[in-house]
This record gives C-alpha cells, structure tokens and sequence, in this order.
C-alpha cells in the first residue's frame, strides 16, 4: 500500500473513533541461523481409501420434530393385579395384627416399596373399640415408623383428646387404634394409586378383622373409598353412618385438610362427626 493510501486509511479509522489498530509482527530468524524449511507435501497413495464426508443435511438417525412431537409419553406399566381379597370368605383362625406384620415382611410387591423409608402399620390398643383409617403415610410417618405423628397427626390427638375431655368420655388417643390404607409413602404424598391401594387393602381389612372394633371412623376420600368402594366425596358422605363387613363406618375429613386455614366449617363438621363417633362408642 502507498503511503497516501495508508495515511488516507488512518485517518477513516480516526474519524470512526479507532484509536488502537493491531497488526501482525512477521517472525525474524536470529542472525546466521536460517528459517526452517516447510516439510515437503507427500501426495496421498493412488490406493488409500478417502476418507467419506459426512452427508449435508439432517442426519437420518436424528427423528425430526413432528416425530418427536407425535411420540406419547412413555407410560409404566401397571402392576399384576393382585387376587381379590374377601373379608367374608377370608379364614381369620389363628389371625392376629402380629402375624399380619411378619406376612407383610419387607413388602416389594408393589412401587410404593422403591422409596420408602419404613413400613407404618399402626399403632394403638390392639384392643380398640375405635379404629381411625387414613391414607398413607407422610415424610414423619415414614421417618418413624408410626402413623399420623407429623401436624396432621398433632391435630388428629387434639381432636380425639379434647373432644372426649369436653364431651366427658374418659378416653384419649392411646384407647383407639390407628392405621393407613397403605402402608408405605407415596412419592410427594401423592394420592394412592388403585393397585396399590388393592395390593395394601388386604392388610388393611385384616387389621381390621382381628381388631373387630364397635365403629371405623375413615379420614378422607381415600378411606372411605377403600372400605366404601365409593366414589363420593367426603362431604356427601361424612354426618352419615355405612358399613364395612357389618362394622358402622363414620367419615369426615382429613386432618390435613383441616390445617388449611380457609377450612373453618370443615372444622366444625369434623368435630361433630368425631363427637358422634365417640358417642356411638363409648355411651
């Protein structure tokens, strides 16, 4: 480049606001050594195989986006359905709520096994004249081992305890008995799936059996489903006596539905449905 044309050149780039410009510094071999010369260019054999370029395009092992789109959900795939269980035809010689935890085991039979921490059967008088039913365990049940032991489980002794105080009936929550429809708990505390419901009722109604108490009181849908097999919500169902096997059943909500705040009727519909259970009971 002229030298009028370089200085033309540094000075569009001035007026552009470039005040640094870089260049390449060409390599000088040290004095008397001679730069190394190029290695010679070997032409490939007449005889090697080329190597293959890849084709332009989308790869035809890669699904396009309408096929992934098209493509479901994996779904898993349900458990074996397990053999019915009939508390009428069921032989209960020889049952007791402690042959019933060796038969348990360390259950796998089905999911709710992959996650657990520990199996809660129940707890109480093996004796109890009440059974209290819910659903399955929480992050405290499952940490501890026993039932309804977390807030929920706060709020279930307050309202056993203090209702029986005010009503005068000399019983407290060690009197009954508690246990869940399942035994192990559902990832996130979710809502129990049919067969796994079906796989864990069993021992449900043979806890049950061997208990024979004067009243079940089922806490929630998911109770009063698997001893019902309804598909009723609670507030059709709670005020009102059923039966299960010839035992009165009463339901009425959950404890934790209880804890939420906007729930003040609900409260006072479960006190009285507890103070109807009581009453039935113990008078």
């Amino acid at each position: 480049m002229q030298p009028d044309e370089l200085r033309k050149q540094l000075e569009f780039y001035r007026d552009l606001g470039v005040k640094t410009i870089y260049g390449r510094i060409p390599v000088i071999a040290p004095l008397g050594v001679e730069p190394a010369a190029a290695p010679p260019r070997v032409a490939p054999a007449a005889h090697a195989p080329q190597p293959s370029r890849p084709p332009v395009g989308r790869l035809s092992s890669a699904p396009s986006p309408a096929a992934i789109r098209s493509t479901p959900n994996p779904v898993p795939k349900p458990l074996p359905k397990p053999p019915t269980f009939d508390p009428l035809t069921f032989d209960r010689t020889g049952d007791s709520l402690f042959k019933i935890v060796e038969d348990i085991g360390d259950c796998k039979r089905c999911r709710l096994s992959e996650q657990r921490n520990k199996i809660v059967f129940g707890s109480g008088n093996e004796k109890a004249k009440l059974v209290f039913v819910g659903e399955g365990p929480g992050a405290d049940e499952d940490a501890q081992g026993f039932p309804f032991v977390g807030r929920a489980g706060n709020l279930l002794t307050q309202m056993i305890d203090g209702t029986a105080s005010k009503e005068g009936i000399p019983i407290t929550r060690a009197d009954a008995y508690i246990c869940n429809v399942v035994k192990c708990r559902p990832p996130e505390n979710r809502t129990p799936l049919p067969d796994e419901m079906e796989i864990c009722g069993q021992f449900l109604f043979r806890q049950l059996m061997s208990i024979q108490p004067t009243a079940i009181c089922a806490l929630g849908s998911t109770a009063a489903k698997a001893l019902l097999g309804t598909k009723d919500g609670v507030m059709k169902l709670r005020g009102k006596w059923h039966k299960w096997n010839g035992i009165p059943v009463m339901v009425t909500y959950h404890p934790s539905y209880l804890l939420r705040p906007y729930n003040q009727d609900a409260k006072r519909e479960a006190w009285e449905d507890l103070k109807k259970v009581l009453h039935f009971v113990y008078d």
